[in-house]
């Protein structure tokens, strides 16, 4: 834990002596950015995400778990400018002008490389909550820092998730597209995403993530998944049968078999640690 991040919750305690020390903030509930609902279906303009996707191929990598891990430790200099010029030349597409479609995989791809933006910005660290940049004495992480702006309008991480994704696209495969450099998280994918791939990689995506012990672990009779599925319960179902059912979807068939046997989950957990590689 970072002094900052030591003295706010110390600080918490003093004010809240009787706080439990596991209470955990809820996730952001999706509120509506209307001005980004605006978009045009005849649109045949094209975002360029080449650059994004020679970053992927170079630095992303499996890990022995079976995860994809990013190796923050060797991206080189001219590769991050390389990647700040993308993000800043990425913040003057007009995205009020492109197809629903194609502002679905801009968005995604603006909130993953935006995150491996500000890891890179402020590594070595071992958690992306370390990086406490957001506005408010008791903020926790990146997530509600402005980081750039779009058609005038200035943007953070969790604008992004919760007032345009969320909102706007009501897909809950986006939570297996957006990382948020965790191990816990679902895995930055080695390839943009792109309207065209769009369905393909989130139902892969999908897919990866709930077969991964880190999203789903049955063992002594017990269900425990992924704190993801507490946080956005409400994306994924009305109570925890409906979240189940959900992960019965996207699980191979040994899983979705395990899963039929239960009605209710017994337990959440999460990996804050940083999706780093160190080879």
């Amino acid at each position: 834990m970072t002094s900052s991040r030591l003295y706010r919750f110390l600080t918490l305690l003093f004010i809240f002596p009787f706080l439990p020390v596991s209470v955990t903030l809820a996730a952001p509930t999706p509120d509506l950015w209307p001005v980004w609902q605006a978009h045009d279906p005849q649109s045949v303009l094209e975002v360029n995400y080449q650059d994004w996707g020679s970053f992927l191929a170079k630095y992303v990598s499996t890990g022995p778990d079976n995860s994809k891990q990013l190796a923050y430790h060797a991206v080189s200099p001219a590769d991050q400018k390389d990647l700040n010029l993308f993000l800043t030349t990425l913040a003057t597409t007009p995205v009020s002008r492109l197809t629903r479609s194609q502002q679905k995989a801009f968005w995604i791809n603006l909130y993953n490389a935006l995150t491996v933006q500000v890891i890179l910005e402020h590594y070595p660290v071992d958690s992306i909550r370390d990086i406490d940049i957001s506005p408010g004495f008791f903020s926790d992480g990146p997530w509600g820092k402005k980081l750039l702006r779009i058609e005038g309008r200035e943007v953070s991480l969790d604008d992004i998730e919760h007032r345009i994704l969320r909102p706007i696209f009501q897909d809950n495969r986006i939570h297996y597209a957006l990382n948020c450099a965790s191990i816990g998280c679902p895995q930055l994918q080695p390839v943009p995403f792109t309207a065209e791939n769009m369905e393909d990689m989130l139902n892969r995506a999908a897919n990866e993530y709930i077969n991964h012990p880190r999203a789903v672990n049955i063992s002594k009779g017990r269900l425990v998944v992924s704190s993801i599925y507490k946080w956005f319960q409400q994306d994924f179902g009305a109570n925890q049968k409906e979240v189940i059912d959900h992960l019965q979807t996207y699980a191979d068939e040994d899983l979705r078999q395990k899963l039929g046997s239960f009605s209710r989950i017994n337990g959440y957990h999460y990996d804050w640690s940083l999706n780093q590689s160190r080879q």
